[in-house]
């Protein structure tokens, strides 16, 4: 097997045997074999139950991915269930979930012999054997339900073929070999049945609080529903509070997932809706519908959100989520995202969020305050740009109005841009030096969204800064992106979970308009076309207008990278600190 051979040389032949059937001889004797060679060199291999987090591959389940994390050695443990085993499969990692420059995993038949390899593919998709085997395969096994094949891979490798597996979110593809082929290159990445699947890899190492004894918990899930045949759909479900609930702690909350439909539930999340509306009408429809209600639009503080891959959330056991009781709205509105890009017809689906709550208030209340970019169209992003950075700053004249003498400790995060967003970063400044990354996503994406527990909590005092930098791509767009809440739109901020709870709910930033009207002046006057700067032009007209030329381009980032700031420090009855 590869992985024993010195780097460089060709992957060597199993003994022949039909793919397609898993003789159990075969692979007792590899697994055998591998597990005392790799006991030798490597320690123990992981058992199943060693694999505490989980994901479907492919929407019909035919590809279950466990793994766990191991800190200690730098290093993930794989096992890839196989349920339906054909003449081979192709796993791996790419930047955004191409198959192109891709750090893949191949097992392969060519009908007779069976081969396994750590391989790359180059720009044009066309599948190489990597001379240093960092895709260890430590055994397989044959089961009832499939075939288990497990294998390990280091977080860096210093193989420029490789992936960097590091904090944030990883794409993971995948391809079924339907035919057998006779070698690695004669593999058509094109012609196979492929996706891609995104997860968070490195999960925090956190240590679980115990649960109080009166713990108590509340499903808000969908009411049978029928899953539209199409590929997307956001269904919104209202539920609502027993009459006189008092106030409670959220501690956990966990996803409760309909059986075998663990590969179309996408992403869920729980919202309370605005305590100014004595009542909220019920709705148990598509979120896009004519039908649904408007005032469900006022039902947007986010109690829980769980995405594909994720495990339960806890709070840490100095805090939790305050709700019910005076001042809080007893509505709430699920929102579950299906994916169903097979089409199936006619599943039924009760899945949901499971709150586990506690009515022993914990010491703090936990607060969710928002970083990053004010939503106005005065921060844009040209057209045509692979990564057009926007910085939105938390200053440190807000901090030190709104913080109190200990500061607060953030232990949670949950990033947001729309479709455009790439990359985003918080990092903590404090006397005027970057001292520590808050969260960080440098394959980030708008498809998958997810508070994620942080793996060591952040502590923030008055007078420090927070900044908040996205990393956009506008290659297939035409016109200026500009900022605000159309899904067309774009947005870049970063939720941050945090205790005590404070006054201070949005913390963000924008360019001074009167400078960016300095800059269409600028534009009209080195440009032939004109740019209306009437005051009356609504600043995205005015976008519309600019030739984007390089000059055009470069004076928009220099203005965004210079230019004063117009601060938002507010609190959550929305009037500002002074």
């Amino acid at each position: 097997l590869p992985s024993m051979q010195p780097a460089g040389s060709k992957p060597c032949s199993c003994p022949s045997f039909k793919l397609r059937e898993v003789a159990s001889m075969y692979f007792t004797m590899i697994a055998v074999f591998l597990v005392i060679l790799v006991v030798a060199l490597q320690g123990s291999v992981p058992q199943g139950s060693d694999f505490p987090y989980k994901v479907p591959l492919d929407p019909q389940g035919l590809l279950e991915l466990s793994w766990n994390v191991s800190y200690p050695e730098q290093a993930v443990h794989f096992q890839l269930l196989v349920k339906e085993l054909r003449f081979g499969l192709l796993f791996g990692m790419s930047d955004r979930g191409e198959f192109e420059n891709a750090d893949l995993a191949v097992l392969w038949s060519d009908g007779h012999n069976s081969y396994f390899g750590d391989a790359w593919s180059d720009a044009k998709g066309q599948l190489h054997m990597d001379s240093q085997q960092d895709y260890q395969l430590l055994g397989a096994r044959k089961a009832p339900e499939g075939l288990y094949l497990l294998f390990r891979r280091a977080f860096s490798t210093c193989d420029p073929k490789d992936y960097l597996i590091e904090d944030g979110t990883v794409h993971l593809i995948y391809g079924i070999l339907e035919k057998p082929v006779h070698s690695l290159q004669a593999i058509n990445i094109s012609a196979i049945q492929r996706g891609l699947q995104r997860v968070q890899l490195l999960k925090p190492n956190i240590t679980i609080p115990q649960l109080p004894r009166d713990i108590k918990t509340m499903e808000i899930t969908a009411p049978d529903v029928v899953i539209p045949s199409q590929v997307t759909t956001y269904w919104c479900y209202m539920a609502e509070l027993p009459e006189d609930f008092s106030k409670h702690h959220i501690i956990m909350y966990e996803p409760v997932i309909t059986v075998g439909n663990e590969a179309l539930v996408h992403h869920m999340e729980v919202f309370q809706c605005a305590a100014e509306f004595d009542s909220f009408p019920h709705y148990n429809g598509p979120c896009d519908s004519k039908m649904k209600p408007d005032r469900l639009n006022y039902c947007r503080h986010v109690l829980a959100a769980w995405a594909m891959g994720a495990q339960a959330f806890y709070y840490p056991e100095e805090a939790g989520l305050a709700f019910g009781g005076p001042g809080s709205s007893r509505y709430l509105r699920l929102e579950v995202h299906y994916h169903n890009p097979l089409v199936f017809t006619g599943r039924r689906d009760s899945s949901g969020i499971r709150l586990y709550y506690t009515a022993t208030l914990r010491p703090y209340d936990a607060g969710i305050m928002e970083l990053g970019l004010v939503y106005t169209p005065v921060m844009a992003i040209p057209p045509g740009e692979e990564a057009f950075i926007l910085t939105g700053y938390c200053t440190d004249k807000c901090t030190q109005l709104a913080l109190p003498a200990a500061g607060i400790r953030i232990f949670a995060s949950q990033l947001h841009t729309h479709l455009a967003g790439r990359k985003v970063v918080t990092v903590l400044s404090r006397d005027g030096r970057e001292r520590q990354v808050v969260n960080a996503d440098g394959h980030y994406s708008p498809h998958f969204q997810e508070i994620r527990m942080l793996k060591e909590v952040v502590a923030v005092f008055p007078g420090d800064e927070l900044i908040t930098t996205c990393t956009y791509n506008t290659e297939d767009r035409s016109n200026a992106t500009v900022g605000g809440f159309g899904i067309l739109e774009e947005m870049c901020v970063n939720y941050v979970h945090y205790y005590p709870q404070t006054q201070l709910e949005l913390c963000k930033s924008n360019v001074d308009p009167g400078y960016l009207h300095r800059y269409f002046n600028l534009v009209n006057r080195f440009n032939d076309e004109e740019v209306c700067t009437c005051p009356q032009v609504l600043v995205p007209q005015q976008f519309l207008s600019v030739p984007w030329n390089t000059f055009n381009r470069d004076v928009l980032r220099s203005l965004y990278g210079f230019a004063p700031i117009s601060m938002h420090c507010n609190k959550s009855s929305a009037t500002r600190f002074p």
